[in-house]
């Protein structure tokens, strides 16, 4: 593998937050500034984790930025609510974003455990 760039979560993530950003864009969440701002950390926080975690180049400290980027992915989800209770954003976009979150939010986890099982602890230890 080259890079985080070719993890599918990374790639997931990485269209959660193109998601998060084309509604910061194109409803009235533009003019909530702190949810907005909150929400656009939170999906960058997902994205980012990853990547950071990745480039540790060990199982230990990644399976820790991969538990904070899913911890994000649940940040994002309770945002989405009070995003959909202030009429921000309609019943089909809070779906489609929500059930992106829980997708990628299992296949961290999934990831996680893989991780935890992998004998191989990193490249930094070969």
């Amino acid at each position: 593998m080259k890079g985080f760039e070719e993890l599918e979560v990374w790639k997931m993530s990485r269209e959660l937050c193109n998601e998060v950003w084309q509604i910061i864009l194109n409803t009235t969440l533009a003019k909530d500034f702190e949810l907005k701002n909150q929400m656009n950390s939170a999906s960058g926080s997902v994205m980012d984790n990853i990547a950071e975690g990745y480039e540790r180049n060990g199982n230990r400290e990644f399976i820790q930025f991969l538990s904070i980027s899913k911890a994000s992915c649940g940040e994002l989800r309770s945002q989405l609510y009070r995003c959909l209770d202030r009429r921000h954003i309609s019943q089909k976009q809070f779906d489609v974003i929500y059930n992106m979150t829980l997708t990628l939010g299992k296949k961290l986890g999934a990831f996680m455990s893989y991780l935890k099982k992998s004998e191989r602890k990193g490249s930094k230890y070969d």
